[in-house]
């Protein structure tokens, strides 16, 4: 469903990120206004963002409150991650655990405490990236966790579909955000230079005028 965010309310979670940050920057410019949901606010830009809540997303009651206490609002973006480098045979508890709370459970969680507050006509975007469709070696487990998101998504989508809220997955190629550089372990392969996090932005921020449910990587093709 096509729809205008000029006067929408929108929010970021993890606009305090590269990527967040551009999503809130380019929702701005949209003339949508943007609430932050975030850890650390030290680091959010006050042009983009009019308020912000604080919570970790591994913190399930503490996002609960944190989509309260900026509701109602118009739509979701989830641009938090986490990345861990390395073969299965080398994971650690730890790392997998991590895993899987940031990037396919917390997003589940933001879409339910969210579309209690979420307006009919509204949307969730979940940002998963290219490896839930395109699992890569020696990221196995982070291909697996951004995969569960992805199903879980798509499935909501159908769920929430008489509300008209359109659940968008978008799976961007390697972005330069700077996530490689902070892995939970393992270290980086060499990749070949990725998407500008504006880009990447401003296309999310068409799918969501133009009222799309699914933003496979080839969409981002330039």
């Amino acid at each position: 469903m096509a729809r205008e965010l000029r006067g929408a309310h929108v929010v970021v979670v993890g606009a305090s990120g590269v990527l967040g940050a551009a999503v809130a920057r380019n929702l701005t410019n949209a003339g949508a206004r943007v609430s932050a949901i975030v850890r650390d606010h030290s680091r959010l830009d006050g042009a983009s963002v009019a308020q912000y809540a604080l919570a970790d997303v591994t913190d399930h009651a503490a996002l609960r409150t944190a989509f309260a206490s900026v509701a109602p609002f118009d739509g979701v973006v989830n641009a938090t991650g986490v990345v861990a480098f390395g073969n299965v045979a080398d994971l650690d508890d730890t790392t997998l655990a991590t895993l899987f709370a940031v990037n396919a459970i917390a997003p589940i969680v933001m879409l339910r405490e969210g579309a209690a507050h979420l307006s009919d006509g509204g949307f969730f975007v979940n940002i998963s990236g290219v490896v839930a469709s395109q699992p890569v070696a020696g990221m196995a487990a982070y291909s697996a966790s951004k995969a569960a998101a992805w199903a879980a998504m798509t499935a909501a989508g159908r769920e929430l579909r008489r509300r008209r809220i359109d659940v968008i997955d978008a799976r961007p190629p390697h972005t330069e955000t700077g996530l490689a550089t902070r892995p939970l372990a393992g270290v980086a392969p060499k990749m070949p230079e990725g998407l500008a996090p504006d880009a990447v932005a401003a296309r999310i921020v068409a799918a969501v005028v133009a009222g799309e449910r699914d933003l496979p990587t080839e969409a981002f093709a330039s």
